[in-house]
């Protein structure tokens, strides 16, 4: 492992830097939301990858719902989803993800979902299910939808892309250099193909997507490189973030990258051609998603409205409903 970070990384409880402060979460509508996808009996990515904008996220009535379980079939030296033998199997999770996101009011919702290679589809039927639930019950909601790289094979990612999900996002993680220890079972190449392919699947209906991590070692001409070979495949949306180690077993860090890095790394994507770039230490793939693509409907719900998003608009289908709360309440 140290022949690829090299000898000087950072202990796992070393002092982060300044800029790495969050307030923990806890606020009211934290609880609700943590409350409703308890009750769904829902994953969520913001959990099981114990994301750090968690309570900045739930706090505004928004959350990346992870599907198929929470027990992931590679073993990823970064990534905090437990690993082992999947078992989850729940034909009618499409339909209470869906009541969730409609419950929420979300204006964008985020699908994901740990590998499942058990599957004969590895997991592109569940995917389909969720986007044909949402749109059935909240038909205002923009679908993003981040999923694996299904082996490479295109069938599997063919469906997914035939529901045409507003984002297609599928992150490369790391730069090539360091797949064999940060992404064993998976290929850069292999990655990019699919991004590639679900571009030419979904063409101007769908806008695809994908994300890096930074603090393992990697250079930022590795990072300019990657950006590239991204661009060459297709790929409009850009996100970059600093790698934070979840515990003591997995990879550590070899440096936090300053802001001002990610300013420059934001700005050499941008001159390559990305629609849209969001960098900075706390930025996760799905993180203020809704922000990435142009949205034309506000949330609705009552989550969406008690946490300060746009509400209807006159015209808007539940304009009428909002009306007749706000009279009642």
């Amino acid at each position: 492992m140290l022949s690829i970070l090299g000898a000087e990384v950072q202990p796992y409880r070393g002092r982060k830097p300044p800029w790495f402060k969050v307030r923990a979460p806890g606020g009211p509508k934290y609880r609700e939301l943590q409350a409703l996808i308890g009750s769904e009996n829902l994953h969520t990515v913001c959990q099981e990858a114990a994301c750090p904008n968690v309570g900045e996220c739930w706090q505004r009535g928004t959350a990346t719902f992870m599907i198929l379980g929470d027990t992931c079939t590679r073993r990823c030296g970064f990534c905090n989803v437990k690993t082992g033998r999947a078992t989850w199997n729940d034909p009618l999770e499409p339909a209470r993800v869906a009541r969730s996101v409609a419950t929420m009011g979300l204006r964008h919702a985020v699908i994901t979902s740990v590998d499942r290679d058990d599957l004969p589809d590895y997991g592109a039927g569940a995917f389909v299910g969720v986007i044909r639930q949402i749109r059935r019950q909240a038909p205002g909601c923009k679908v993003e939808v981040l999923t694996p790289d299904f082996r490479g094979e295109e069938m599997p990612l063919a469906k997914v892309i035939a529901e045409r999900p507003d984002v297609f996002n599928h992150n490369v993680e790391v730069v090539p250099r360091l797949y064999p220890l940060a992404r064993r079972g998976s290929r850069f190449e292999r990655s990019c193909r699919v991004l590639r392919n679900a571009k030419e699947m979904g063409g101007d209906d769908v806008v695809t997507k994908s994300g890096l991590m930074v603090g393992l070692g990697e250079g930022f001409q590795e990072m300019v490189d990657a950006f590239a070979a991204l661009r060459e495949h297709h790929v409009q949306v850009l996100t970059v973030g600093q790698y934070l180690r979840p515990t003591e077993h997995h990879l550590p860090i070899v440096r936090y990258w300053h802001p001002d890095e990610f300013g420059a790394l934001e700005q050499a994507a941008y001159a390559l051609g990305f629609d849209h770039v969001a960098a900075g230490p706390l930025v996760r793939s799905s993180y203020h998603a809704d922000q990435h693509v142009p949205q034309q409907d506000p949330g609705d719900g009552p989550l969406a409205r008690a946490t300060g998003q746009p509400v209807a608009t006159p015209g808007h289908p539940a304009a009428d409903l909002i009306a007749q709360e706000a009279a009642t309440a």
